[in-house]
């Protein structure tokens, strides 16, 4: 929602656990395969509860833009795996009604324990970087409640 201004009045964003997918790991002794992928984004799902807590949500309650209006930091309230934090997103203009929010995000603020393989051979990292492409482009206004 936006002010007469065009500055944010609020955001609430809610992702269904189910769609994530892995797109991108490093740190490997290979490169990740499809099915490698598929693998990690169905243990991941596991490791988030997602039957118990199938929607991550990040609620804004503040925005501060860059000086030159291209961008600046989101923060707000993140709902994961049943627990909500505070977290801040760094968001940067990518191109024309296109954005880029980034934000790191540690597991264990979350009461998720960090998935461990193959006797600790695969590791994921407590902190783990998110990034989350938009296209505001192609967003409809949100009707007004009744």
């Amino acid at each position: 929602m936006l002010a007469a201004d065009l500055s944010p009045v609020s955001l609430t964003v809610k992702v269904d656990i189910a769609v994530l997918i892995v797109r991108d790991g490093s740190g490997g002794l290979r490169p990740l395969t499809d099915k490698d992928k598929r693998e990690i984004a169905v243990t991941a799902r596991k490791v988030l509860s997602a039957d118990r807590h199938p929607e991550l949500t990040f609620a804004a309650t503040d925005f501060d833009a860059s000086p030159d209006g291209t961008g600046g930091t989101i923060t707000g309230t993140l709902t994961l795996a049943g627990q909500s934090r505070p977290q801040q997103l760094q968001v940067t203009q990518v191109a024309p009604e296109r954005y880029l929010a980034t934000t790191t995000v540690r597991q264990t603020d979350f009461g998720i324990k960090p998935y461990s393989g193959f006797l600790g051979a695969l590791k994921v990292s407590d902190p783990v970087d998110v990034e989350v492409e938009l296209n505001l482009g192609n967003a409809a206004e949100p009707e007004p409640p009744d």
